[in-house]
C-alpha cells in the first residue's frame, strides 16, 4: 500500500558468506573495542554487544524484492516447538544458531522459549504441541535440552537473551474468566497451575547459566493497560517467579509487544487530552486504558514491577518489527476536534480496526530498526517476532506443528468479545504462524517508520473496496437511526466504512452497524455507506436507504444521552453487567440528582427478587444509586427495569459522568436469558443506547421507552 521507488538488490552472498560485514550492519553493534563478555551479568546485555543475525531469516529477507535493506538486522530465534531445539526442514537448529553466532563474531544471540502446555489458551492459530497436563514432557523434552545446549563452554562468550513463554500469564489475568475475552481453556491452565509452573521452571533452569538474560513476556498496553489488569498483571509476574525453584532473582527484565502492533510512541494525542470536556479516555479507541502506546506503558509496568518486589535494575524490551504504521496513511498531526472520538482516529498512527486486532495486520509497516539503551528504563528495542513471519493462517491448514486455525487471522470474520465484535483487519492468504509470508513482508517494507533507505518492497494499492450491500434499518426512534450492512470485500483489508446521510459524511465506524443521532422526530432521511482500506481507496455507495424517525411522544428528545457498553460476554449467566455513562449534549449545565436511567430487562425464570451493584465508577461508587423496579406497563422483553441515578452533583455542558459498572442477579442466583432483553446490545465500545431511557425528573430525555 506504500509506494517507494524500486531499487534492486543483489544476489545475497551464498551462506552468509561475509559474515563481519552482517555484524558490522546490526544495528544493536556499538563501536566499543574488544568483545562482551559473558563472566559476569551486566546490567543491560545489550551494551556493548554485537546480536546474531539469523542467516534463515535474512536469505528470505534479501531474496524480497528491497528486503536486502533490513536483512542484515538482528533478530530472535524462535524454538516454539521440541523439533525445532534439533532443527527442521529450512531451518537449523539451536545448536546451529549458537555455531553460526560464534562464528560471525557476535557475543549476543537472542531465543523465543515458547512451548508450554497448553500453550497460548485464548489463540488457536498459536496453539502449541503439549497438552495442558503435560508439564513433565515440557520440563524434560524442551527446557532441559535447551539449557544443555545453552550452557555448553562453547557458548559462554555469548550473552543469550531468552524471551520467556509469550501470550502465557497474561491470558491467565485477562482470559480466564469473566471477561468477554475468556476461554474454558485459560480457565483449565489458570485452575492447574501449568503456566505458572513451566515458567517458573523455565526462569530457574535457565537462570542458573551465568550467561543468559531472562526476559518474560507482558503483553502490551492494549491488553494489560486497564487499571482492572496492570497491578493484577504484575502480580501474576511475580507469581509465577517465585515458583518450582525460581526467585526474581531469575529475572533480568520484562518485554512488551512481542509479535503485535501496538505503536510505540502515539506523538498526535495523549491519554491526558480532552476534547469539549470529554477526554480521550472516553474514546472507543482508548476504551478507558491508560496507556496509548508501548513506551509509557512499557515505563510504567517497570515501576509497578519494581514495588511488588522485582530487582531495582530490572530493564524492558520492547518490539517494534512491526509497529511502525507509516506511510501515506500516517497522520501528519492532531485530528478533528469535533468530538473526542474524530480526534483519537485522526490523530492515532496505530491505524487497526480496534486494539484488540493481532494477526497479520493490514496496513503496518517495519518499526525502529534494534536499538540499545534508546529511553530510560528500556534496555533496547528489539525485533522478536521478524518481519514476514506470519501470526497464522487466514483459513485451515492441515500442520504437523499443533497450531490450529484462529478466525481473528479470517479478513472475512466479524470479530469476538475480544475486538469489539469488529472486522480482523488481516491480511488475506496467509500461512501457517511461522512460515513465510512474502505479501506481508513487502507490505511491511512499504509502510515502514522510520523509513527504510532503499528498495520500495512493492506496489501501491490501488484496489477499491467493493460496495456495501443489504443496508438496513434495525432500530429507530424520533432521534435517532441504527443502521447494519453486509461486509465489503477488499485485496488487503477493509479498515472501516464512512456513513451518509443525504450524501454528507455523518459519521465513521470500523464495525458494520451504525447509530445516527440528534435527528427530527416524523422526518424522512436517506442514507448510504462505502467501505475504504488502509490505502485510501473508497468503495462505490452502498444502494441508498430511506429511513422516516418515529413520531415524538414516547421517544425522548432532550440535551441528555446514555452511552452503553455491554461487559457480559454470556448471556445466559447468573448476572447481567453493563457499563453506562451519562452525556450532557446541551449548553447548561445538569443538576444529576434529578437524572436517572433505566435499562429494561426479563428475569425469565426463577427468583423475582433482585440485588443490584456498583463495581466501579469514576464518581465513586457512593455517589451512584441503583435498584430493581417492575414496570408499569410491561413488554416483551421488558418486564423490569434496573434504575441508576446519582445523588448528587452537577454534570456540565458536553461532559460526560464517566463509566459506571453496574450488574443485576437474582436473589436466588438463577439464569438470565439476556438475548430477547429489550435494553441489551452487543458492543463492548461505548456507543449510544437509544433503548436506555434517561429520566429528567419524570421526562424521558433520551431512549424509546418499550
Amino acid at each position: 500500500m506504500r509506494n517507494r521507488g524500486t531499487t534492486p538488490h543483489a544476489p545475497r552472498r551464498k551462506a552468509l558468506a561475509a559474515l563481519s560485514a552482517l555484524v558490522l550492519g546490526a544495528s544493536l553493534a556499538i563501536a566499543l573495542p574488544g568483545q562482551a563478555s559473558a563472566a559476569a551479568r551486566v546490567d543491560n546485555p545489550y551494551i556493548g554487544a554485537t546480536a546474531y543475525v539469523n542467516p534463515d531469516w535474512s536469505a528470505r529477507a534479501a531474496a524480497e524484492p528491497g528486503g536486502g535493506v533490513i536483512a542484515d538486522e538482528p533478530s530472535f530465534v524462535w524454538m516454539d516447538r521440541i523439533a525445532a531445539i534439533g532443527g527442521t526442514p529450512g531451518a537449523r537448529g539451536l545448536r546451529a544458531h549458537l555455531d553460526t553466532a560464534v562464528s560471525q563474531g557476535a557475543d549476543l544471540f537472542q531465543v523465543v522459549i515458547y512451548n508450554l502446555p497448553g500453550r497460548d489458551c485464548a489463540a488457536l492459530a498459536s496453539n502449541g504441541e503439549l497438552g495442558p497436563t503435560e508439564l513433565g514432557r515440557y520440563k524434560s523434552d524442551y527446557i532441559d535440552p535447551i539449557a544443555a545446549i545453552l550452557g555448553d563452554p562453547a557458548y559462554a562468550s555469548l550473552r543469550i537473551v531468552t524471551l520467556i513463554e509469550p501470550d502465557s500469564l497474561p491470558n491467565l489475568v485477562t482470559n480466564a474468566g469473566g471477561t468477554a475475552g475468556s476461554t474454558p481453556e485459560c480457565a483449565t491452565m489458570k485452575a492447574n497451575g501449568n503456566y505458572e509452573k513451566g515458567i517458573g521452571y523455565a526462569l530457574h533452569t535457565l537462570g542458573a547459566l551465568p550467561n543468559v538474560y531472562n526476559y518474560v513476556d507482558a503483553a502490551h498496553h492494549g491488553w494489560l493497560g486497564w487499571d482492572s489488569n496492570f497491578v493484577p498483571a504484575a502480580e501474576q509476574f511475580k507469581k509465577a517467579a517465585t515458583v518450582e525453584g525460581a526467585s526474581v532473582a531469575d529475572v533480568h527484565g520484562f518485554i512488551v509487544n512481542t509479535a503485535n502492533y501496538s505503536a510505540l510512541k502515539e506523538p498526535h494525542f495523549k491519554v491526558t487530552d480532552s476534547v469539549n470536556g470529554t477526554t480521550v479516555r472516553q474514546s472507543s479507541w482508548v476504551d478507558w486504558n491508560y496507556y496509548v502506546d508501548e513506551l509509557s506503558f512499557a515505563q510504567a509496568l517497570r515501576t509497578e514491577l519494581v514495588r511488588q518486589g522485582f530487582a531495582s535494575t530490572i530493564g524492558m524490551l520492547i518490539d517494534t518489527a512491526r509497529n511502525g504504521w507509516g506511510g501515506p496513511s500516517r497522520p501528519t498531526g492532531p485530528g478533528p476536534t469535533t468530538s473526542v472520538n474524530a480526534y483519537v482516529d485522526g490523530s492515532r498512527t496505530d491505524r487497526r480496526i480496534h486494539a484488540g486486532n493481532w494477526c497479520n495486520q493490514s496496513g503496518a509497516g517495519v518499526g525502529e530498526r534494534p536499538t540499545t539503551a534508546p529511553e530510560p528504563g528500556i534496555d533496547a528495542y528489539v525485533w522478536a517476532k521478524p518481519p514476514g513471519e506470519s501470526d497464522g493462517s487466514s483459513k485451515p491448514v492441515d500442520n504437523d506443528e499443533g497450531k490450529g486455525f484462529d478466525r481473528m487471522c479470517d479478513p472475512t470474520y466479524t470479530g469476538n468479545g475480544r475486538n469489539g465484535f469488529n472486522l480482523t483487519g488481516a491480511l488475506p492468504d496467509s500461512p501457517v504462524a511461522g512460515h513465510w509470508f512474502s505479501s506481508q513482508f513487502q507490505e511491511l517494507l512499504r509502510n515502514a517508520n522510520p523509513p527504510l533507505g532503499g528498495g520500495n518492497g512493492g506496489e501501491q494499492d490501488t484496489q477499491a473496496p467493493t460496495a456495501p450491500t443489504a443496508l438496513r434499518a434495525t432500530a429507530k426512534s424520533s432521534s435517532s437511526v441504527t443502521l447494519a450492512w453486509t461486509a465489503s470485500t477488499d485485496n488487503r483489508a477493509v479498515t472501516g466504512y464512512d456513513i451518509l446521510r443525504g450524501g454528507a459524511v455523518v459519521g465513521s465506524t470500523a464495525s458494520t452497524t451504525f447509530t445516527d443521532t440528534g435527528l427530527s422526530a416524523s422526518t424522512a432521511y436517506s442514507y448510504t455507506v462505502r467501505a475504504k482500506d488502509a490505502a485510501g481507496n473508497i468503495s462505490a455507495a452502498s444502494a441508498a436507504l430511506p429511513v422516516t424517525t418515529e413520531a415524538g411522544g414516547g421517544t425522548g428528545t432532550g440535551a441528555l444521552k446514555v452511552q452503553y457498553r455491554n461487559t457480559d460476554s454470556s448471556p445466559t449467566d447468573n448476572q447481567i453487567r453493563m457499563s453506562l455513562q451519562v452525556v450532557n449534549t446541551g449548553t447548561t449545565a445538569v443538576n444529576l440528582s434529578t437524572v436517572t436511567a433505566r435499562y429494561w430487562f426479563t428475569p425469565d425464570a426463577g427468583a423475582s427478587t433482585f440485588a443490584t451493584s456498583c463495581d466501579w465508577a469514576v464518581l465513586g461508587c457512593g455517589n451512584v444509586t441503583h435498584g430493581v423496579r417492575t414496570a408499569s406497563a410491561p413488554a416483551p422483553g421488558a418486564s423490569h427495569y434496573l434504575e441508576a441515578g446519582f445523588g448528587s452533583g452537577t454534570l456540565a455542558a458536553g461532559a460526560s459522568t464517566g463509566e459506571i459498572q453496574l450488574r443485576i442477579n437474582k436473589s436466588d442466583w438463577s439464569s438470565f436469558q439476556e438475548a430477547d432483553d429489550y435494553s441489551r446490545a452487543t458492543s463492548t465500545a461505548f456507543t449510544d443506547a437509544p433503548k436506555i431511557g434517561l429520566y429528567l425528573g419524570s421526562t424521558l430525555t433520551w431512549g424509546t421507552a418499550p
